[in-house]
Parts: structure tokens; C-alpha cells; sequence
């Protein structure tokens, strides 16, 4: 996520307690099998029979329906309008997912989430109203790279395109200085967050702390400083 998802996500209400899920496949089963757990109620619906009687089998799900989600009639009846937060699952089918995207937007539904399979796809949903678009596909091949080109960093946080917050191991160069030491905002433009100490972050950390290889830290600053760290 980047900043310019926040304004999405700060127009969700926080006192949502009902998502539907078009589309049962891989993706949309783990949405709703989150969303179940976390204590949601859920509402899954998919154009395959099996796929919804599986979904109430397996528990995913608090309510599912089988409906064409193409057609308006079926989503007003079955209540899919009345849903703040409806996240559209059927990503490899761009032409049902692209309609579907269009019918909600167009029966007012406030927050549409749609996955992508393509960069066009995106464009696509984009066009027609979709509130925001994932594409995990591209997602998890980006972090995939990262992390083979980079297996220091274990995680990261993009601001912007140009700016991230980053956790990744105390590099061998680092080990048994202290942050002050390290002058990390002098040497690499970066300012340091937090260090792991004990199996729990320690925030702001005191500038006399000792940092210790095989541990992490979490730095923010711009993707060109944070390259230039020994990792």
C-alpha cells in the first residue's frame, strides 16, 4: 500500500461489520475466510454452485448465494447493494468482473474493492468506478524480486515511488555499534525507527544502544539512501 490508497481506506467506515466476496475462487476464499475470523459477518457469492457449498461447508463464510453477479437483478436481490464494502474476486475474468465492477458503482455501493490480472485490467476497473484495485499477482512478484535481490530486507512499506520504510537485518557493519556510532542520518540520509531487542521493537531506541548482528531495525527514508546500506 502507498499513500495514494489512504484516501480509500480512510473513507471506510470503522464501524463496517459486513462484506460481501464475489467470486469463491483462491483469492476470494481467503478474503472471506479472514474477514470470518476476525469476526465478520460475510456474505459470499460466486456463479459456480459447488464453489458456494464448499464455501458454507468449509465455514468460510457467514451467508453464501450463487447468483451472475453480470446481472443487476441478481445482486439487488440477493441485498449485495445494500452493502457498504463489496470486494469483487473474479479477476481472471475481466469482462465479468469489469460489468460487475460497473453495476455496483452504478447502484451506488460507497466502497468497491476489485482484484486485477493485468495491467490493462486495472486500467480498466479504474474506468469504471472501482474504489480500489489489487493486482496480487504483480504484487507478490515485485516482493519476490526484493527479496532475492535483497534477502536483508525482510520487509518493506512503500510511502511513495520514491520513499519506504524498511525492516532488515543489522548488517555485519553494524555489529556491536551504537546508533550513535552508526550517524545513520549523516552517512545515509536515513532516520532509524526501531530495533528488535529480545524478540519485541524497541521505538525510538536510545542513541546508546548497541546494535547486534542477526537482529533487525526498521529505517525510513528515500529508496536511493536506503540502497547505498551495506545489506
Amino acid at each position: 500500500m502507498n499513500l495514494s490508497s489512504l484516501s480509500f481506506f480512510r473513507s471506510l467506515r470503522k464501524d463496517n461489520q459486513q462484506f460481501a466476496v464475489i467470486g469463491l475462487g483462491r483469492f476470494g476464499r481467503s478474503v472471506c475466510s479472514s474477514l470470518h475470523n476476525m469476526g465478520y459477518q460475510v456474505l459470499g457469492t460466486d456463479v459456480d454452485e459447488k464453489r458456494v457449498s464448499q464455501a458454507l461447508t468449509d465455514q468460510l463464510v457467514s451467508h453464501a448465494v450463487q447468483l451472475d453477479s453480470t446481472e443487476p437483478a441478481a445482486l439487488k436481490e440477493a441485498g449485495i447493494f445494500e452493502f457498504d464494502t463489496v470486494i469483487i474476486a473474479i479477476g481472471n475474468y475481466i469482462q465479468e468482473s469489469v460489468i460487475t465492477t460497473l453495476n455496483l458503482k452504478e447502484a451506488g455501493v460507497a466502497h468497491v474493492v476489485a482484484k486485477a490480472s493485468s495491467e490493462v485490467h486495472v486500467k480498466l476497473l479504474k474506468r469504471v468506478g472501482a474504489d480500489h484495485v489489487v493486482y496480487p499477482e504483480f504484487e507478490a512478484g515485485c516482493a519476490l524480486a526484493r527479496s532475492l535481490t535483497k534477502p536483508a530486507i525482510l520487509d518493506r512499506f512503500d510511502l511513495d515511488t520514491e520513499n519506504s520504510i524498511v525492516e532488515l537485518i543489522v548488517p555485519d557493519e553494524f555489529h556491536n555499534k551504537t546508533i550513535a556510532e552508526l550517524k545513520l542520518r549523516t552517512r545515509y540520509g536515513l532516520n532509524l525507527l526501531a530495533v528488535s531487542h529480545e524478540g519485541k521493537f524497541e521505538i525510538n531506541p536510545d542513541p546508546n544502544r548497541r546494535l547486534l548482528k542477526g537482529s533487525a531495525m526498521v529505517v525510513i527514508g528515500s529508496n536511493k539512501d536506503i540502497n547505498k546500506l551495506p545489506i
